[in-house]
């Protein structure tokens, strides 16, 4: 039979203890929540990177991933772009009364799975049970700690030395949620790219290529990374409309409801700035992961702060960043 969460399950008694020791505590037991309190207590022997974020992505199971999943790698990814080794996370879950315990408990594996992955651990938490209603399923905020392990990469200092590559083909996550949400029957193998990437950013590191700037193209796609960085760094991003991997899913999806593929959200691909002398290098990396990694932009001076785009039909516009509700709750 199904359990479903009611409302003992958050009033701190016998209730709350069972479903935080026979969920929570069953898949995330470690050395540190053994002998924890109301805190945590650990040793960092490093300069660190935190990360915090709030998860309530509708559906919470889709073609590649769950809420759950997308948790974990959204913390540990933000971490990781850092140039930072996930180490800790915290965890708190809000849930509406009625939620299938089961469902939970695929939520709890889907995390732990990625947690494993990226070789962190949970080390403080809280639940929350919300009257039937007055919450959507479930909201799920992780906050993250990583150690330093890459120092001076940031989105401050790019300049026309570098390159602007991308990991893989875009838009997957944010064509994949919309098809799932609206009942879009699509006769393909679109999936989220919902996936961690510690262990890319890792490999990618210790070859000692000069990585000047990464970031998880996640809300607001790369087109919101590419501007973000044209601003922040005081540059102009010419983008080759060409280059941009876009998979024949994600593009029938674009042309049919109108949707831009910059734009769209990620959960498992990544900019990055870095040296020329290095490209090559770096794209034999990245194409070992994923064969679609490609080389996008190049870095000029022409137009300060903006991304021009360069079409195949040899016309020239500014990709500017998305505006308006184009996808809610995408992650």
């Amino acid at each position: 039979m199904n359990k479903q969460i009611t409302l003992a399950n958050g009033n701190g008694g016998q209730e709350n203890n069972e479903l935080i020791t026979q969920v929570f505590y069953k898949a995330f037991k470690n050395e540190i929540l053994e002998r924890s309190d109301d805190a945590a207590v650990f040793t960092l022997n490093a300069k660190v990177a935190m990360s915090t974020d709030s998860f309530t992505v509708s559906p919470i199971f889709f073609p590649g991933g769950d809420i759950g999943k997308l948790s974990i790698c959204g913390t540990c990814n933000d971490l990781a772009m850092m140039g930072a080794k996930p180490k800790y996370i915290t965890l708190g879950i809000i849930l509406e009364e009625g939620f299938a315990t089961r469902d939970l408990e695929k939520i709890v594996r889907s995390m732990k799975k990625e947690l494993d992955i990226n070789g962190a651990i949970v080390v403080s938490g809280d639940t929350k049970v919300m009257p039937r209603g007055t919450v959507d399923k479930i909201i799920i905020n992780t906050t993250g700690i990583g150690e330093i392990f890459h120092n001076d990469i940031s989105s401050n200092n790019i300049t026309k030395d570098d390159v602007i590559l991308v990991s893989r083909d875009i838009g997957a996550h944010g064509a994949t949620i919309f098809a799932a949400r609206e009942g879009i029957s699509l006769e393909s193998e679109l999936k989220s790219d919902c996936t961690s990437l510690y262990p890319i950013v890792k490999v990618l590191l210790d070859a000692n290529v000069k990585v000047t700037a990464m970031r998880d193209a996640t809300r607001g796609g790369v087109a919101a990374v590419l501007n973000e960085w044209a601003k922040q760094s005081d540059i102009c991003i010419e983008v080759q409309e060409d280059a941009l991997p876009v998979s024949s899913e994600v593009n029938g999806i674009c042309e049919l409801l109108g949707f831009d593929a910059t734009a769209l959200a990620n959960e498992g691909t990544f900019c990055l700035a870095v040296k020329q002398e290095d490209e090559e290098k770096v794209l034999n990396i990245l194409t070992k992961f994923n064969l679609n990694s490609s080389k996008i932009a190049s870095v000029t001076k022409n137009y300060s702060q903006k991304v021009l785009l360069h079409s195949s039909y040899g016309t020239k516009r500014f990709l500017e960043l998305p505006t308006g509700e184009l996808l809610p709750r995408i992650c």
